[in-house]
């Protein structure tokens, strides 16, 4: 499951669990795409419930999309990343040096209201 939420004109929460398929992944970014359409120094919230890899199917679809993420991603400022796994936290925060003037900084899941006062201030 990948649901986007518009929780603010300039903010989106996300919430991901379990596998997704390449249906799903072309599902989710399309909605992602839409909903990030009007965003300016936008701030995310992304919950990730219960991760599981994506078929290869969906990563290929990531991977063809990339260039038009890299887009995207410049309509924010801030991601927070809740999550209980340590290497996700890892490579999240590795993540935000792929794409200038986007700080990541990851929370544990049961941390979300530091995760919004970061994401704010």
């Amino acid at each position: 499951m990948f649901k986007v939420i518009q929780n603010a004109t300039n903010r989106l929460d996300i919430e991901m669990s379990g596998r997704l398929d390449a249906v799903e992944m072309t599902t989710a970014l399309d909605e992602l795409v839409s909903k990030s359409k009007n965003i300016e120094n936008g701030k995310m919230l992304y919950e990730i419930i219960d991760f599981h890899l994506p078929s290869l199917g969906a990563i290929g679809i990531e991977f063809s999309r990339l260039p038009s993420m890299f887009g995207l991603m410049k309509k924010f400022d801030r991601a927070a990343v809740l999550t209980d796994k340590t290497w996700l936290k890892k490579v999240s925060e590795f993540e935000g040096a792929l794409y200038p003037g986007l700080e990541i900084k990851a929370f544990n899941r049961d941390q979300k209201v530091e995760a919004e006062a970061w994401l704010s201030s």
